[in-house]
């Protein structure tokens, strides 16, 4: 008999539950986050215009008004920009943001 041995190790990160999804977006505010990479400047108002169509009722908050993370620099730098963007969409009311997009 043999025994299986895996390079991978044992996990490190503990799984997170995600929130429930959302019924609806009428009525909701979402906000933009963007971390300077994949065109966001040029993405993100075409995505804020079709939501917009789609629900009337929504609050689009621009990414202009959150901090960008960035990609490149140190982790701590990034991670603390990211951290003051999570606490500024909740202080805004966000119901949901939208942190990632690209061609």
């Amino acid at each position: 008999m043999y025994g299986l041995v895996t390079p991978l190790g044992k996990s490190t990160v503990s799984g997170h539950i995600a929130a429930p999804r959302l019924q609806d977006l009428n009525g909701k505010t979402v906000g933009e986050i963007w971390n300077g990479s994949f065109r966001g400047n040029v993405t993100f108002p075409i995505i804020r215009e079709l939501l917009k169509k789609r629900y009337p009722d929504i609050k689009v908050i621009p990414y202009t008004e959150f901090p960008t993370p960035g990609t490149h620099g140190e982790t701590e730098s990034i991670q603390k920009a990211a951290d003051t963007a999570a606490l500024m969409a909740k202080q805004r009311g966000c119901d949901a943001v939208i942190t990632g997009n690209g061609f």
